[in-house]
């Protein structure tokens, strides 16, 4: 009698003893590409030669929790042709299902341009635009690793003065 309450009790400890389920055993995430967008292509200072410009980036989250941009290489091509490459580090924070904007400035020299492009943006016409590049996000979700996606969008964007 004693050896079978001793495993019964035995068996008792060890059943109360089960550990939670570990990662695995949770539910599956599914995590949306965020989306990138051109808003804005802003001319900060014009020369015959070379140009400052200054673009406003907007990142749409489709998760509902959020998401930091970690870091983002870029090429920016307008009107078919190359104008800037980049990258930054540690930028952006964008809420659950919303969205962030991020500025960043580049130069852009006209010598090798055509010189349509060059008078689309002293007109301050719309000019079609390119953006690739690779970007590093990280969900704010514990345990949930950084990926990279790759981005490519285009469209067309207003080109103003600051």
């Amino acid at each position: 009698m004693k050896k079978i309450f001793l495993l019964l009790f035995t068996i008792l400890i060890l059943v109360s003893c089960k550990s939670k389920p570990g990662p695995a055993a949770e539910a599956e995430i599914e995590i949306i590409e965020p989306e990138f967008e051109i808003v804005s292509i802003v001319i900060l200072q014009a020369d015959i030669v070379v140009t400052e410009f200054e673009t406003v980036l907007r990142v749409k989250n489709p998760n509902n929790f959020a998401v930091t941009l970690t870091s983002l290489t870029y090429e920016l091509f307008g009107n078919g042709a190359f104008w800037a490459r980049g990258s930054a580090n540690d930028i952006l924070l964008v809420p659950p299902l919303g969205t962030s904007e991020l500025k960043f400035t580049f130069d852009m020299n006209f010598i090798n341009m055509s010189r349509r492009l060059l008078d689309d943006v002293i007109a301050m016409r719309q000019v079609n635009y390119r953006f690739r590049g690779d970007a590093q996000i990280q969900p704010d979700i514990p345990r949930i690793p950084p990926f990279t996606m790759k981005y490519d969008c285009s469209g067309l964007s207003e080109v103003r003065r600051n």
